[in-house]
């Protein structure tokens, strides 16, 4: 985990960095011994506002924390249990994906294929037909005057064999396979 600290009107002693530094150290526990976070915390001094804003990012996770009091040790504590709550949350909300992923529910079918081979399907019956080509407009035209529920044709914008049928919601649409 990399902690960078930037300091704005106020030079900051010693201790206060060696306390802030603890505190954001220990939100690495909620991430075991990841090294790819990066937290940035700014400290800030207007007048009697001490504010500490702390921006941690890396592994997918974005989360920003601002806190504002009168004391910069107490801002440091509030946006650590800010920071701490957003981890928290992110963490429930992630465990709770792998959850449901983990009990959903899939359907497997299986099939057994037997050494010998079951007999093909019987084929009831052959069509043959010589169409000239037909533009889709006219296609739908004919679909239309057939009353099926689907068309075979020969489509004279690329020169390609074409099905158009109607579906469910009272459209059409049209299979135009690619060789």
């Amino acid at each position: 985990m990399n902690i960078s600290f930037a300091f704005k009107n106020f030079d900051a002693s010693d201790h206060l960095k060696k306390y802030a530094r603890r505190r954001m150290e220990k939100l690495g526990r909620f991430f075991g011994k990841s090294a790819g976070l990066d937290v940035a915390v700014v400290l800030t001094v207007d007048k009697f506002r001490h504010r500490c804003e702390v921006t941690v990012t890396g592994e997918g996770l974005h989360i920003n924390a601002s806190e504002q009091t009168s004391d910069m040790y107490a801002a440091i504590d509030l946006v650590t249990d800010k920071v701490e709550a957003q981890i928290k949350r992110q963490v429930s909300r992630v465990k709770e994906q792998r959850r449901k992923a983990r009990n959903a529910e899939v359907d497997v079918f299986t099939y057994t294929v037997d050494a010998e081979g079951e007999a093909p399907q019987p084929v009831e019956g052959t069509d043959r037909l010589a169409t000239k080509p037909l533009h889709l407009d006219e296609a739908l035209m004919q679909l239309d005057s057939i009353g099926s529920d689907f068309l075979v044709f020969f489509n004279a914008e690329n020169s390609r064999i074409n099905v158009v049928y109607r579906t469910r919601a009272s459209g059409y649409a049209l299979i135009d396979p690619v060789l």
